[in-house]
């Protein structure tokens, strides 16, 4: 495979899948590196972009994002939540002890 400069290799890939603690397999090494380059192109692409005069934005839709009081609640459904609980106690789930 010819990798474009600065591009992701196959040793880049099994680097990366260490890094994250997954298992690749050496024959999907390759595929994954193309995929991988293949997004970065597309991601340089986006810089060709010509953007002059474009306000950034938040949202597609412009209006204010609305605001709620910033204040500590319980939010009002421990009941709710707890009916879901195989066993509660007081309030709290039961859990059984992982650690003896």
């Amino acid at each position: 495979m010819a990798q474009p400069e600065n591009g992701v290799s196959e040793a880049d890939v099994k680097k990366i899948a260490r890094l994250s603690r997954l298992h690749v397999e050496d024959a999907a090494c390759a595929p994954i590196a193309e995929d991988l380059n293949g997004i970065l192109a597309w991601i340089e692409q986006l810089g060709e972009v010509d953007v002059e005069g474009v306000e950034p934005m938040t949202s597609a839709v412009d209006m204010p994002a609305p605001l709620r009081a910033d204040k500590v609640s319980d939010g009002g459904k421990r009941d709710d939540v707890l009916k879901n609980a195989p066993k509660s106690d007081d309030g709290f789930f039961v859990v059984p002890r992982s650690v003896e």
